[in-house]
Formats: C-alpha cells, sequence, structure tokens
C-alpha cells in the first residue's frame, strides 16, 4: 500500500512541484492550496505526512500545525514545514508549532524525498492509530529545540 502525503501550498507551480516529485517517487498525494482545506483534508484522508507550507490563506501553517497537534485523531502525524521564510524565529516557531523537519526553498528534491522516507520510516499506521509516534525522541537530523539565547 502506497503511503499517503498531503501536500499543502497556495503556489501551484510549487504545488505542482512539490506533488511530481513525490508522486515520481511512489508515493499517493493529495493537495491542498489553503490551511482550511487542508484540515478538512487532513480528518477525511487521514495522511501518514503532511507536507506543509508556513505562508497559507485563511489558516497559516503555524496554525495549521497546532490545530492538528491539539486533536487525538491527528496529533502524531509528522509534518515536514517547507517553506521560503529561513530564520531562526521561524524554525523556532515551526518546531513550537510541533513541526517534524523543517526545510527551505528552494530546496533539493532528494532531500525532500529523503525526509519524507525517513519520517514514514518512524512512523507506522499502527503506532499512529494507537496515537504513539515513534518520533518523539528520535533525531531527523534536524534541529529539534531552540537554540539557546546569545
Amino acid at each position: 500500500m502506497r503511503r499517503k502525503i498531503l501536500v499543502v501550498e497556495d503556489d501551484p507551480d510549487q504545488l505542482e512541484a512539490i506533488r511530481g516529485n513525490l508522486k515520481d517517487a511512489g508515493f499517493a498525494i493529495g493537495t491542498a492550496a489553503n490551511g482550511v482545506d487542508a484540515l478538512i483534508k487532513t480528518r477525511s484522508v487521514s495522511p501518514d505526512l503532511i507536507v506543509l507550507d508556513l505562508m497559507l490563506p485563511q489558516l497559516n501553517g503555524l496554525d495549521f500545525c497546532r490545530t492538528l497537534r491539539e486533536n487525538a485523531a491527528t496529533a502524531s502525524i509528522p509534518v515536514i514545514m517547507l517553506t521560503g521564510l529561513d530564520s531562526y524565529f521561524t524554525r523556532v516557531a515551526g518546531f513550537e508549532a510541533g513541526i517534524n523537519v523543517f526545510l527551505t526553498k528552494p530546496y533539493l528534491p532528494e532531500e525532500l524525498i529523503s525526509k519524507v522516507e525517513e519520517l514514514l520510516e518512524h512512523t507506522s499506521p499502527i503506532t499512529r492509530k494507537h496515537g504513539k509516534s515513534k518520533l518523539k525522541g528520535e533525531d531527523s537530523g534536524s534541529v529539534k529545540k531552540p537554540l539557546p539565547k546569545p
């Protein structure tokens, strides 16, 4: 069974590029162009992973992720934030909202696919169904906690 990924991106060209890269890698892809539609699709489709932009209409990526983490049915879905905003504060806000991996645009398709596969390797439908994710405490190669202030 192919793993399901929801790609949430409001730029049609970016959405198509991400969708195409992940589809070519063998994943089943769903898409949403704003945070509200993404929440609806997440609840109805129950994706195995979400690739999420930060700047979205109606509900931004941070608020989407916080809402996702507050619901027991969606709390353990891994989230990769893929955004053009790359600052210390953006990264900290993303991790505080509950993302698992932070990638910046422009990105290498191979890096995105690698991170998707890495996260999916550490989660299974069984662990998600019971609300237990193996992601907690795992190192995905990205900064998980805010760095100390200088």
